[in-house]
């Protein structure tokens, strides 16, 4: 089978052929009809990603396919079930072998490319706002990368659970996909204030970070008193450096979300997760948005559209 696979850290990934995986006691074989990139998948191929393989490995976290083959002891899910799993690696692949326990069923009216992008982008978001923040009705959510694959569910996700949504992104075609998401104030990151802008509507409740650097310290200073920050990622690649005076004066708090920690750190918070959020899909109310889909044999220009941040919603890979 083809496969896009990183051979040594910092190399060039590169497609090329090896064996179709059989599945060992409790795993599952996918036949994968579409992978999501993350922002995960370019720290990898560095080898600067917390959870980063031994190489070489397959590049691609999330998948969404067909079971086909199954190991010993699995009795769910059943062969021909329509699946998403959060794999870790091995989504950019024709086929993969993954733990069972990690499948979750998709329904027939959910298509492969929005299952490959469901995941990770509606899942941490979702309990980033639920579980760690607490999110309430009323409070004013402020976004950073309200574009981006994270931020974009961030700000749909906001609006359903009655938040006053402020997006921040690049231009104003970004700006427009968080507005129809369901963001009620824009700020462009290119030209506008964020800090002022954000004090200007009465300060942010909550913050939702995807990005770090600049906009993460602009952010911090728009916060109104007793405010939840959370740091999700750092897409600028600047880590910010929190001053703690901040925090102590304005009694702020600021609150990381590592999604697939939660595999272990949880589980069980992570599946309740997951079963709203497919309520949610089920009943209209969130609809993945797809920026943009390659093929296998365009992997590497797909990865390169998201390196460069000119996405907006979920790059994916079909295979």
């Amino acid at each position: 089978m083809r496969a896009f696979r990183v051979m040594e850290p910092g190399r060039t990934p590169e497609l090329t052929e090896i064996d179709t995986p059989e599945p060992g006691p409790g795993e599952i074989r996918v036949r994968i009809a579409a992978c999501g990139l993350n922002f995960a998948d370019l720290l990898m191929i560095k080898g600067e990603y917390q959870d980063t393989p031994v190489a070489p490995f397959t590049l691609g976290m999330e998948v969404a396919g067909v079971v086909e083959a199954i190991g010993d002891g699995v009795t769910l899910p059943a062969l021909g079930t329509r699946v998403a799993v959060f794999a870790g690696h091995g989504g950019l692949a024709e086929f993969g072998v993954f733990d069972a326990a990690r499948a979750v069923p998709i329904p027939d009216s959910m298509s492969f490319d929005e299952a490959a992008g469901f995941l990770v982008a509606y899942g941490t978001s979702h309990l980033a706002l639920t579980h760690r923040a607490g999110l309430k009705p009323g409070e004013r959510l402020l976004v950073l990368g309200a574009a981006g694959g994270v931020g974009l569910t961030a700000v749909e996700l906001g609006a359903v659970m009655g938040a006053e949504v402020i997006a921040v992104a690049r231009g104003a075609e970004k700006l427009a996909v968080a507005q129809t998401a369901g963001a009620q104030h824009l700020i462009d990151s290119d030209s506008g204030d964020i800090r002022a802008e954000v004090k200007a509507l009465g300060g942010a409740d909550v913050v939702y970070d995807a990005v770090g650097g600049a906009a993460f310290d602009a952010a911090l200073r728009a916060t109104r008193p007793g405010a939840r920050i959370l740091t999700i990622g750092f897409a600028s690649g600047t880590v910010p450096q929190i001053p703690a005076n901040l925090l102590l004066v304005k009694n702020l708090s600021v609150l990381g979300l590592y999604w697939g920690g939660y595999l272990k750190l949880a589980p069980d918070v992570l599946t309740a997760s997951l079963s709203e959020l497919m309520a949610l899909y089920a009943a209209g109310r969130i609809k993945p948005h797809i920026g943009a889909s390659y093929s296998l044999d365009q992997a590497a220009d797909a990865l390169e559209l998201l390196r460069s941040r000119k996405s907006t919603g979920k790059v994916i890979v079909t295979t």
